[in-house]
This record gives C-alpha cells, sequence and structure tokens, in this order.
C-alpha cells in the first residue's frame, strides 16, 4: 500500500491535492493543518474518512473506497503543550482510522498524527507519540499499525528511536528532510512509524506551496501479523 502524509502549511497546500494523488496514485492520504471545514469529500478517486472537528486547522485521512472499508475512525486529543493551553490551536493531534482490506480480507490501523510545536519540550512529543501509539493498539489490537505526520522532532531522532522500539514499533524517516522554511530548523520533521508493516521506502516528494515537503511511504503489511 502507498499512503501519503502532507503538512498543508495552514491549508495553502490544500489545492496541489489532486495533482499529487494523480501523480502519485496512493491508497491513503493522511493531511495536517486542513482547514477541515473546507476540505472536500473526494479527492481524485479516495473519500474522506472523517477529519478532526475540534479545530478548524487539523487533521484529514482519505483512502480508496475500492480497497478498503473503514470500520471504525477516533479523533483523540493528545496531551497539550503550553502553545496549545494559550492560544488553543489543537488539541485533537491524532486521527486514526481501521480499514479492512476488500481484496484481502484483513484490517489494518492508519493513523495521521501532528506533534505540538517546537515551542514544546521533545518529552512532551514523546508523551503524545507513545499515547497516540497506544490509543491505535486499542483501535486496532493485535492489528498492524501505521502512523504517518507531522512529527516536529527535528533532533535527537535516534533516542525518539529507541524509545519507540522499547513500546514495539520502528521508526522510519524518509530519504530526504522534509522542512526547510528556517535554515536553523531545517530537517526531518515527517516520519512513519509501523508495527506489523514491512517499510519499503519513504520518499520525500517534491516541494509545493507548504513548508513541509509530502512523504510517500510504501509498506506491506507482514503475513500473520
Amino acid at each position: 500500500m502507498r499512503v501519503i502524509s502532507y503538512n498543508l502549511r495552514k491549508h495553502r497546500a490544500a489545492g496541489e491535492l489532486t495533482a499529487l494523488v494523480e501523480r502519485h496514485d496512493p491508497d491513503v492520504l493522511c493531511l495536517q493543518e486542513g482547514d477541515t471545514s473546507d476540505l472536500p469529500g473526494e479527492i481524485a478517486g479516495l473519500v474522506l474518512a472523517d477529519a478532526t472537528k475540534g479545530n478548524r486547522l487539523g487533521l484529514a485521512l482519505y483512502y480508496r473506497e475500492h480497497t478498503f472499508r473503514a470500520d471504525e475512525v477516533r479523533t483523540i486529543a493528545l496531551k497539550r503543550s503550553l502553545h496549545d493551553i494559550v492560544l488553543k490551536p489543537a488539541e485533537e493531534r491524532l486521527l486514526g482510522v481501521r480499514l479492512h482490506d476488500i481484496d484481502a480480507g484483513r484490517a489494518i490501523v492508519v493513523a495521521s498524527f501532528h506533534g505540538a510545536p517546537l515551542t514544546a519540550l521533545n518529552s512532551l512529543r514523546r508523551h503524545q507519540i507513545r499515547t497516540a501509539l497506544d490509543q491505535l493498539a486499542n483501535l486496532g489490537p493485535g492489528l498492524p499499525v501505521l502512523m504517518v505526520g507531522d512529527y516536529n522532532y527535528p533532533v535527537f531522532k535516534e533516542r525518539l528511536g529507541e524509545r519507540i522500539r522499547e513500546q514495539g514499533y520502528a521508526l522510519t524517516l524518509s530519504d530526504a528532510r522534509t522542512y526547510t522554511r528556517y535554515k536553523f530548523f531545517r530537517g526531518h520533521y515527517d516520519f512513519a512509524t509501523s508495527v506489523g508493516f514491512d517499510i519499503d521506502d519513504v520518499q520525500t516528494l517534491p516541494q509545493g506551496s507548504s513548508d513541509h515537503l509530502p512523504i510517500l511511504v510504501t509498506a506491506s503489511p507482514r503475513p500473520g501479523a
């Protein structure tokens, strides 16, 4: 399966989505910082599973309807940063969907995640990631899980990878940096975290009007996972 994750930079890159889907033919599209009141119900053959509703700029997940059936959707609020408490931009930082693969006759869990902004400590983002993975495990006990998104974690990623492995998951970076707006903060921000999947490739796609570059994850659920 092919999954694209894209931070739209306050919805600025929303107009690119149809061309992006047509060019790369993903099975799932995960969005961050989208204007959820302005997102369409379908994008180039992908249908909207759900979008967060607690904040205007939030998360959304689209899937290919003739390949999958959405059995359950959850939007989940994670521990808030000071930025969230003062400015209240977002509390729902996780959107998970349990998808049933129609042809394979099996279920998987896919999620769009957006970590707290850089004003927060890495420890808070680690708490958010840990909680998000626990919540996704509850959404599909024993199922393969793939969580993609903007982790806002530019430094000390090796330590993050260790923490995630301790939880039984794998952290996979893309083949090139995904954030370019500020020279000091350039780097890998958009990752894939998984269990029960073989990650074949995580490719950074060409930049559009967002300060984040989209990533394309190619992954296969492991037999018997």
